[in-house]
């Protein structure tokens, strides 16, 4: 007997009068409204508006469930379609089985959909909620807990998982808690996420990617770890050789992307006309605008009168030497002309030597 071990809950399910409440299905519930939370407030960092990942997470997620369950249910069929098995379980969502392969493949299809109806890029929301998607997988592989199922090889260690059920063909006893490791995986996976993306700016789904190649090394050791009935293809289990394939494909795109589409998207929404602010706010602005031109009209006319007054009084204080000119008669009469203002400041002195010479030149005319 083991002194210390993971204990496995009695039953997966409780029962509110008639309605039951599966605890695989509130794993589940619980992951998705931890990534669309976490997806918002990146996607709202990024850029982009309150509510888009929520509303394009609404094509997502019915997508996601049904490619999840597609894949377990043909790569498992013979749960389903062997002789003395019904078929009508395959629907049976609740009793466990969802592939994230399948989950992710066609739940990418549907947030294709939404991000096209929205007109944004899929790489830029799936970047936002990557890590999310990671932290969602932590919380679903609780509900294997509560279902007995996909646990490891037979352990003596005391984080054991104590296996109760014997039903569809287990054998009670001390197992590896492969469901526990893969959850604590995904954790680590979602804030590696988080520190490369804001370390070297990741954009146009390398995050993503990054998530995807990060998920994939954590499965391959875990996957080989459990002792679950799986197809084999050269002695490796088949979610094995998937996690092989989607690792290098993952590695792949970040390389090319990074070569054709270096850096982040500077645009990841565009504006909308609920945007754009409203009439009686354009008004408002408008009119305050129009006050500060008249005030502003207004002090420039001001500064311009002083400005005007004291070239007036600069005029009086320096004004031009009248000289005087002899008429037809003999007489002398006062000129109005004046030398140029600058001329009189750069040399005071030559301009009153000038009206001497020419009032002497006046007198002398006047002798004679």
């Amino acid at each position: 007997m083991e002194l210390a071990y993971i204990p496995s809950p009695s039953h997966g399910v409780l029962h509110l009068g008639p309605i039951p409440l599966r605890g695989y299905a509130f794993c589940i519930i619980i992951g998705v409204f931890l990534a669309v939370w976490l997806g918002n407030k990146r996607w709202i960092a990024r850029g982009g508006r309150a509510g888009t990942v929520a509303d394009i997470a609404v094509w997502a997620v019915p997508f996601g469930l049904v490619g999840g369950r597609l894949y377990h249910v043909i790569t498992d069929y013979e749960l389903y379609f062997s002789e003395g098995r019904d078929w009508v379980d395959a629907f049976k969502i609740w009793q466990g089985g969802l592939g994230i392969w399948g989950a992710i493949a066609l739940g990418a299809l549907g947030a294709w959909i939404g991000c096209r109806r929205r007109g944004i890029p899929l790489p830029a929301w799936a970047d936002a909620v990557a890590p999310g998607i990671a932290f969602a997988q932590a919380s679903g592989r609780w509900g294997n807990w509560f279902n007995q199922e996909l646990y490891g090889r037979a352990t003596d260690l005391p984080w054991a998982l104590h296996i109760t059920s014997s039903t569809d063909g287990r054998v009670p006893g001390y197992y590896h808690p492969t469901f526990l490791y893969e959850s604590l995986w995904c954790v680590g996976v979602g804030f590696l996420v988080i520190w490369a993306d804001r370390r070297f700016k990741l954009g146009h789904g390398r995050a993503f990617a990054l998530y995807v190649a990060a998920y994939c090394v954590g499965r391959g050791w875990i996957e080989y770890m459990r002792v679950d009935d799986a197809h084999h293809i050269l002695g490796l289990r088949l979610n094995d050789w998937t996690a092989i394939v989607v690792f290098l494909l993952a590695v792949l795109y970040i390389v090319i992307s990074s070569r054709l589409r270096p850096g982040r998207e500077e645009i990841v929404e565009p504006r909308t006309d609920e945007d754009a602010p409203a009439e009686g706010d354009e008004s408002v602005a408008t009119e305050g605008a129009a006050d500060k031109a008249v005030e502003s009209e207004g002090g420039a006319a001001a500064e311009d009168k002083e400005e005007a007054k004291a070239k007036g009084k600069a005029g009086t204080e320096d004004g031009p030497v009248d000289l005087g000119k002899e008429t037809g008669d003999g007489s002398a009469t006062s000129d109005t002309g004046s030398a140029s203002a600058p001329e009189s400041e750069e040399d005071p002195e030559g301009g009153s030597d000038a009206g001497s010479v020419a009032r002497d030149e006046a007198g002398s005319a006047k002798k004679g």
